[in-house]
């Protein structure tokens, strides 16, 4: 019995290690996105089309109150 406890000793101590390396990976802080400095459009126009649409909601809500 104390010859298997031996044996197994070293097993232990690297799955031991090896799990400990798994929590820190998975645990640990992420990474930068690869695609983070990359600008991504999704609307052609950007920001501009959308500015053009709040003026025009705008002025349609002028109208009606008045």
């Amino acid at each position: 019995m104390i010859a298997v406890a031996v044996l197994l000793l070293p097993l232990l101590g690297l799955l031991l290690c090896g799990m400990d390396r798994v929590e820190d990976r998975l645990t640990g802080r992420p990474s930068d996105p690869r695609h983070a400095s990359r600008r991504l459009r999704l609307i052609p126009g950007g920001r501009q089309h959308t500015a053009h649409h709040a003026a025009r909601r705008q002025h349609e809500q002028q109208s009606r109150a008045a």
